[in-house]
This record gives structure tokens, C-alpha cells and sequence, in this order.
């Protein structure tokens, strides 16, 4: 395989402020990572607690070296969901930002071209790839938690489900080049997970992958022998350490390069001393408390950031 030139991780990330935050009826049929007794114990406080989480987040990033571009969501329109703004939007090294299809409707109200107008004053926007329509159609694919992009090599994970639709993936990789590697991942009752993104993360030289949730042998093979190609060191996580959202890191770099692996508090006290120890000899790891916006929202600390890797003006 031709190695590419393209950086797998940046420093530069945007984060969304919540200002509504809560339990989303609307997007838990499909996304078993919410509790919903949770969300009927802590709703008076769901907003209070997760601003608190977000900011200590933000804080540790900013102090860690980690370029943030921080958007306060407005009150109107209701948008609990819009701390997760990875699943609207991407940013390419091309230039390219592209627009999703989001299942929920009230996740639709989260897109917002003033954040890319926002966005265009310090970075170069060539095209914007709009795959909205097919909302319109009942097919989805909800960012890069629909997929987990290996930039380097131009590989799109995905399982499919609900939330990631086939032909979609096909509109995305004729857009933007990538190739699709696309599977099934259930989680221990046999529900089909729902984002990728809790399944699998995908760093530069390593990845995290729950291969117990693809119970297809071809595929799991499949997804295997692809990061083998690519030259990452697997760290299989299991089913308990997926549902503890230990999938769900993303590396970032600061802005002297380091690399560091975002995860939640949740998903580090999961790992095993020997994952730690395996992930340690690529970047340091660092986790926060996110419990709020992981019981009520179903996401956690990857969901949270959109990776920024736009040329800079």
C-alpha cells in the first residue's frame, strides 16, 4: 500500500458549548449507550453538571497545548445533543468540509454555517460537500462517528447501522476518496451499535478495536487484516470496555507536536495496565470526568471534538 502524506491527528479541534444539554428521545431506539434511568435521575441537573464537564475538558486541553476553537451553542433551536458536533461536520487537509445526514431532527438543528464562516477567517475552505439530501430519503451517516477515518491511507471504517447507511458511505468515498471498509458490530445483548466511533479508534501507528462485536468472521478478518496493512499495532478491547466507552479516544497533537490520546475517566479506569502500558509507547493519555454527558448523551471525549485539519490562511 502507497503511504500517504497526510497527517492522522491535529492540534486544532472544535468543541461546542452546550447550552441545552439532556436525554434525547429521539436518539436513544438506536444508541444503547444512553441511560435512560440516568437521565430521569439527573435531568433537573443534566445541563448544570455537563457545562461543568465540558469546561474542566477544555481547560486541561488548552493547558495540555491543544489549539481549541470553543462555539457556545444558542438556546434556540433545542439542540441537547450539539456538545457532539463531530457527527454534523468533518474538516479535510484538501480543503474539503463536508455536511452530514443525521437521523434525529433535532440533531439536523445543530448544523451551522456561521461555525464554518467562523472557521474560514483562519482556515482555507475550497468546497463544501453537502450529503444532507439524503435525509430526505431516511439514510444517514452521522460524521466520523458513522466512521472513523484513517487519514493517512484514506480508509473509512464504518459499521453499518441505523445511523450509517451504505449508500451514503458510496457518496462520501466518491467525494472524497476514500476506501469504505464497512462491517457489522453488535454490543453484548446483540443490538447493532450505533456509531463506529465506540467500536474503534484509529491512531497513526495503533488502534483500539472491539473485534468481538464483529461477529462476522470475514468481516472481523476484514477489519483486522486492513489495520494490519497500515502498519497499526491492535489493541483489541472487549465487549465491558467497549460499553465503557473505551473505543472512543481520539489522538490529538499539541502545538509542539506531542501526541496525546483523549479519553473519558470512564473509559481509562476500563483499560487494563497492559493497554495502558501499550498505549502509553504512542501518547500520553489523558481522561476527564464525563460521566453527565456520557449516561445522558451516549457519547463521550471523541464525540466531543471535531478534528480541524484545514490549511491555515
Amino acid at each position: 500500500m502507497t503511504y500517504k502524506t497526510q497527517p492522522q491527528s491535529t492540534s486544532h479541534i472544535l468543541m461546542v458549548r452546550p447550552v441545552n444539554f439532556g436525554f434525547n428521545p429521539q436518539t436513544a431506539d438506536s444508541n444503547a449507550f444512553q441511560d435512560v434511568k440516568l437521565a430521569a435521575q439527573t435531568k433537573d441537573v443534566a445541563q448544570e453538571d455537563a457545562l461543568k464537564e465540558f469546561e474542566n475538558m477544555v481547560a486541561q486541553l488548552q493547558a495540555a497545548g491543544i489549539n481549541l476553537t470553543v462555539v457556545a451553542d444558542t438556546p434556540l433551536p433545542y439542540t441537547p445533543d450539539s456538545v457532539f458536533p463531530n457527527n454534523w461536520i468533518s474538516f479535510h487537509q484538501s480543503g474539503k468540509v463536508v455536511l452530514y445526514p443525521m437521523q434525529a431532527e433535532n440533531r439536523r438543528l445543530e448544523r451551522r454555517m456561521d461555525i464554518v464562516d467562523q472557521l474560514k477567517t483562519q482556515y482555507q475552505v475550497e468546497e463544501i460537500i453537502d450529503l444532507t439530501h439524503f435525509e430526505n430519503d431516511g439514510k444517514f451517516l452521522e460524521g466520523t462517528g458513522s466512521m472513523v477515518l484513517d487519514r493517512r491511507y484514506k480508509i473509512a471504517y464504518a459499521c453499518l447501522s441505523p445511523r450509517t447507511n451504505a449508500a451514503v458511505l458510496t457518496a462520501f468515498s466518491e467525494a472524497m476518496g476514500y476506501e469504505i471498509v464497512s462491517f457489522k458490530a453488535v454490543d453484548a445483548n446483540n443490538k447493532a451499535v450505533y456509531h463506529t466511533n465506540v467500536v474503534m479508534c484509529v491512531g497513526d501507528n495503533f488502534a483500539t478495536v472491539c473485534l468481538a462485536a464483529i461477529n462476522d468472521p470475514d468481516q472481523r478478518l476484514l477489519v483486522r487484516n486492513k489495520l494490519v496493512e497500515t502498519g497499526k499495532q491492535i489493541i483489541e478491547i472487549s465487549q465491558d470496555q467497549m460499553a465503557n466507552f473505551a473505543g472512543n479516544m481520539l489522538l490529538v497533537n499539541n502545538m509542539r507536536g506531542e501526541k496525546t490520546l483523549v479519553m473519558s475517566t470512564r473509559a481509562f479506569e476500563s483499560l487494563t495496565a497492559k493497554q495502558r502500558d501499550e498505549l502509553d509507547d504512542y501518547a500520553t493519555l489523558m481522561h476527564f470526568d464525563l460521566s453527565m454527558i456520557e449516561g445522558n448523551g451516549g457519547g463521550s471525549a471523541r464525540c466531543m471534538m471535531a478534528e480541524i485539519h484545514l490549511p491555515q490562511k
